[in-house]
């Protein structure tokens, strides 16, 4: 613990540096635990990482909000503050996360009157967890096999962390598995359930001009892309314009201030861009680079196709579940971890096509060329990822330990 501590201190210090310099003194005190709420009251604190935890969790937060409960959500990002802002939920605050030492987590339990602790998918915290005055629960928990071998070097603290979880419902069996391994207790495992599998996308629809300017079925987007993919997938588009020359591409970067580099990269492809965040008109160039941040459901309406980042890099890969709900054709790397059982039941129904360079994602994309094959993977990914979502079941489960 004191090894994480230093390490801890040293991440706190770079943080507050960074943010009083850009005369942030509100994220300051955030990030120190040093916020009060409108009113004294006791609250729940639910924690996410960044927009996509907390989107999937939404459900969850609001309808304990409509029970009356006082809700604090913390997370990571300023994005994904704004985001829980928009939604405008009853008896819901949100802000930055405390730094995980003592005295920002003990100020921030004591000024919110801190009862339970309800942690979403691998954003364990130890002094968070450890230090929580009520029970603590952890909704769709994710754990890879690569973060296991790292928690095993940290073995006793884990299981400190681990065993004192009072009910914990894991996104996939492996990951209940690599945890359980940990000194989870029995009575505290609760079902298998993947929160994102509960997506409900916001109800912004594409404009005229958009629904004008990309044709459904001959439109792909390129979803949350990280740096090293970026050249794959205009070089891919490039050579499947050469059978397909109307194809058109959305590249929707995973961080929007990459921007710049992209646009580079596809001018010295021979490729012209627009940009979302330049109000350029979206048929302006022969990319559009959507560059903006909580408009992905957007470009999923109107791209037939699908290729869902970060799995060509070493992330693990980002959720299936949007643009099957969709019906977009779903295309992927190899790197499917932090999605495992989607992406197996994707496999298992051939409701998918995995691709690992240029070439193939080339030819994925050319294959689709036909629009009854390309609907037909959509409505097969669709199907696919239907699966039992409860959210009743779940929500009895989290009220009965809440109120034990």
């Amino acid at each position: 613990m004191i090894l994480y501590r230093l390490l801890m201190l040293v991440v706190a210090l770079r943080e507050i540096a960074s943010r009083a310099l850009k005369r942030d003194f509100e994220g300051c005190k955030q990030r120190l635990g040093r916020t009060q709420p409108a009113q004294q009251k006791d609250h729940i604190w639910i924690h996410a990482a960044s927009n996509g935890e907390v989107t999937s969790a939404k459900p969850v937060i609001s309808q304990l909000g409509h029970d009356g409960r006082a809700i604090l959500v913390t997370v990571n990002t300023e994005s994904a503050v704004a985001l829980v802002q928009g939604w405008a939920l009853p008896n819901v605050s949100v802000q930055l996360a405390p730094i995980d030492l003592p005295g920002p987590t003990a100020r921030l339990i004591k000024n919110w009157g801190v009862k339970a602790l309800i942690v979403l998918e691998s954003d364990l915290w130890p002094h968070r967890i450890l230090t929580c005055p009520g029970p603590v629960l952890v909704l769709g928990a994710r754990l890879t096999e690569r973060s296991a071998k790292g928690w095993k070097r940290f073995n006793a603290l884990a299981r400190k962390v681990v065993g004192k979880i009072s009910y914990l419902s894991a996104q996939d069996a492996g990951s209940l598995k690599r945890i359980s391994q940990f000194g989870l207790a029995e009575a505290a495992t609760g079902p298998v359930y993947d929160l994102k599998a509960l997506y409900a996308p916001p109800k912004a629809s594409p404009d005229a001009t958009l629904l004008q300017a990309f044709d459904l079925q001959k439109t792909w987007l390129a979803a949350s892309t990280h740096e090293g993919e970026d050249q794959i997938i205009l070089s891919a588009h490039t050579k499947a314009q050469q059978t397909w020359p109307d194809l058109k591409l959305i590249l929707a970067p995973r961080h929007p201030k990459r921007a710049e580099a992209i646009a580079k990269l596809a001018n010295l492809l021979g490729l012209t861009v627009a940009q979302r965040s330049q109000n350029d008109a979206p048929d302006a160039g022969q990319i559009y680079l959507a560059d903006t941040l909580g408009e992905m459901a957007l470009w999923y309406q109107l791209a037939g196709i699908t290729f869902v980042a970060g799995s060509l890099t070493d992330r693990g890969g980002h959720t299936p579940y949007e643009p099957a709900y969709f019906a977009s054709a779903i295309l992927h790397g190899p790197d499917t971890a932090n999605f495992q059982a989607a992406y197996a039941r994707l496999k298992d129904k051939n409701a998918s096509i995995r691709v690992t360079d240029t070439d193939t994602l080339a030819e994925a994309l050319i294959s689709l060329n036909d629009p009854l094959r390309q609907q037909a993977l959509g409505i097969a990914a669709q199907s696919a990822l239907r699966q039992d979502t409860d959210i009743d079941a779940l929500m009895t489960d989290i009220r009965g330990v809440l109120d034990a």
